[in-house]
């Protein structure tokens, strides 16, 4: 859980996946997909937990993305 500035803590998986860190994403992720991997999501809960799991995709790979093009402005500016 995460607190905001004026309430109480927040589960990590009502938060928009931009607040996140990045392990706090993929361990969510993890546990969509063990639920789906189980079987044992509420169907009507299904859409809502493949539109999460989109959402924490696209961030991680923004994520990703991000890291590599700081990695490769640091390895140029040594050359």
């Amino acid at each position: 859980m995460t607190a905001t500035d004026d309430s109480e803590p927040v589960p990590v998986d009502e938060l928009p996946a931009e607040e996140l860190r990045y392990p706090q994403a993929m361990a969510e992720l993890d546990a969509i997909l063990a639920g789906l991997e189980r079987d044992d999501l509420d169907v009507d809960e299904l859409g809502a937990k493949v539109a999460r799991a989109a959402a924490l995709i696209r961030w991680c790979r923004s994520r990703v993305h991000d890291a590599r093009m700081e990695v490769e402005q640091i390895v140029v500016e040594l050359e």
